[in-house]
């Protein structure tokens, strides 16, 4: 018998990391960075930023209670996550990650009940609501007393875990090393310049939902701030591709290597960057055009997290060529990403049957 050298030449793997990952960080990433938008006005008491900051509040709160379902359904077993407290494993982001997101959380939802007490006592005592919804509102008051040293403390708590939330998101995908187009510094800030970027975008579009048009103040204060974030998000990735091209940093040069023979890539690029330059154009010549801008900004934190988490698996460790990644039409895949909007939705309901957008929006401290 002869024997049979059998040559493996390259090995087509299936993604790992899921579109329920990329829904988590996309859905962190607007909290923590709506959470941010929230604290001029209601921390900070800045003039003309009170309505902003509560309407901030709101989407940071959908966004930061919808994201640990995302989560929780990437880990393929949902009982899994008790896994990350009986083995705490120290060098492990995602190890640290699950203490992270309950301070994040806990914070969030503490700091939103304190800021929005004195609203539901307001609401409740208009008799708009059903005299059940307004018995809810009156028990989820407790008072309506407005706690300013609790507000403070709840707020710094929330700041903190949104840090630690921001950092270790960053960290758990810069410290793959096997892949170039994650090990980079700049991945962590990116990932913070466009959650942030996504935040105010989602703030937009939600000010749209109040009963009256937004004021165009409100409007041209946010433009400003997302102008900012894509000044910087496009700074960040020029830096990016000097040094890659320039040869200065080997892994970006590597990375670069990887991606540039593609067309898929270089149209993936030149869209990112087009995009973005087309909302920072839009910020600063239009700053009325609220929902546009909103949805370019939130297209360009999807975007940059589908492309990273997604994209970067396509490219292959080993071997030549790129894998081909096909959005599945079930659970894990679209109808993930339905079933977790539809979440978002409903939640949406929940909290604005018992605080309009329109009362967050009013002027009145």
């Amino acid at each position: 018998m002869n024997p049979t050298i059998v040559e493996t030449v390259n090995v087509v793997r299936e993604v790992a990391w899921l579109p329920w990952a990329v829904q988590y960080f996309f859905l962190i990433g607007l909290s923590y960075g709506a959470f941010l938008v929230s604290l001029p006005g209601i921390v900070w008491r800045r003039p003309g930023w009170i309505g902003i900051s509560r309407v901030a509040l709101l989407a940071a709160l959908l966004c930061g209670l919808t994201a640990p379902v995302a989560l929780l359904a990437d880990l393929h077993q949902p009982g899994r996550f008790y896994h990350f407290y009986l083995y705490f494993t120290p060098s492990s982001w995602m190890s640290w990650g699950a203490f992270f997101i309950p301070i994040y959380l806990g914070g969030l939802v503490l700091y939103a009940w304190l800021a929005f007490r004195p609203l539901l006592a307001q609401q409740a005592a208009d008799d708009v609501l059903t005299p059940r919804l307004a018995r809810l509102c009156r028990l989820m008051a407790y008072g309506g007393f407005e706690s300013r040293g609790a507000l403070l403390a709840a707020a710094a708590l929330a700041f903190v875990g949104a840090s630690l939330v921001a950092v270790y998101t960053g960290m758990e995908v810069m410290v793959v090393r096997a892949r170039p187009l994650w090990d980079t510094p700049f991945l962590p800030v990116q990932f913070v310049v466009t959650a942030l970027a996504g935040g105010i975008g989602l703030t937009l579009i939600l000010q749209r939902f109040a009963g009256q048009p937004a004021s165009s103040d409100d409007t041209k204060r946010l433009s400003r701030a997302l102008a900012i974030t894509q000044g910087l998000a496009l700074l960040i990735g020029a830096v990016w591709l000097l040094l890659g091209l320039t040869g200065l940093s080997p892994s970006h040069a590597q990375a670069l290597a990887q991606v540039a023979p593609s067309a898929s890539w270089r149209l993936t690029a030149v869209w990112a960057a087009g995009s973005t330059a087309l909302t920072l154009w839009l910020a600063l010549r239009r700053p009325g055009s609220g929902w546009l801008i909103g949805l370019l900004a939130l297209h360009s934190a999807w975007m940059m997290r589908w492309t990273i988490f997604i994209g970067g698996q396509e490219v292959p460790k080993t071997g030549a060529g790129f894998y081909q990644y096909q959005l599945p039409l079930g659970y894990d895949g679209l109808l993930g990403i339905v079933g977790t909007f539809g979440l978002w939705i409903a939640l949406f309901i929940a909290l604005t049957t018992l605080l309009p957008v329109d009362r967050l929006t009013a002027k009145s401290a």
